[in-house]
């Protein structure tokens, strides 16, 4: 098996495309910012699972509306609790589709762009965690975390973090659509223009 993925047999073609984008030179044109967001069935990246995947891209310091990813998976892993809190049934009405074609769907989305995130470590794991259910490595773009920003925004310590509603309030955003992955995407590119603004990034 591991002489097969040296030599490329049994790689699948998506992940080979998503690799191919970080072995181009450095483009010279705009930066690609992908801000997402997951919704999950818990907290524990090793026993818990997607429940859907919202993104948004930003360029040039503008939120491109149309330029948007949304995906509801098919899980067997349910919490009646955390459906109260994001809304996503078992049988809801939303389309789902199974992980695995989420995932694919996903990476031709963010290809090579910085992704954006608050707590962005647990989506990113839990992307990766997906990711090795298919026998596939990790994600290998680029990560800024809002919370993260905000700290060096204000000299903060490390261990001084704030969570999403603290920032909205801190930087009067409105709170619609908060608990859906793509309502907390889009409210995060919003932190994320003002907080790079303020760093001047």
């Amino acid at each position: 098996m591991v002489l097969d993925w040296l030599t490329g047999k049994d790689i699948p073609q998506f992940w080979k495309q998503y690799l191919a984008h970080f072995d181009k030179e450095e483009q010279n044109g705009p930066k690609r910012y992908i801000v997402f967001d997951t919704e999950t069935t818990g907290l524990d990246w090793k026993d818990d699972v997607i429940l859907s995947i919202g993104a948004i891209s930003v360029i040039n310091d503008e939120i491109k509306v149309g330029d948007f990813f949304e995906a509801f998976l098919k899980q067997d892993v349910f919490n009646p609790e955390n459906a109260i809190l994001t809304g996503i049934l078992k049988e809801g009405k939303e389309e789902k589709i199974i992980e695995a074609e989420a995932i694919i769907r996903f990476l031709d989305f963010i290809k090579d762009a910085i992704l954006v995130g608050h707590n962005i470590n647990f989506d990113v794991e839990m992307i990766n965690q997906a990711l090795k259910r298919l026998n596939l490595g990790k994600l290998k773009n680029v990560m800024l975390d809002v919370d993260v920003m905000y700290q060096k925004f204000k000299n903060l310590p490390e261990d001084k973090h704030h969570n999403l509603d603290e920032l909205c309030d801190i930087f009067k955003i409105k709170k619609s659509d908060r608990h859906t992955a793509s309502g907390d995407a889009y409210i995060i590119a919003l932190l994320f223009l003002k907080l790079k603004r303020k760093l001047k990034l």
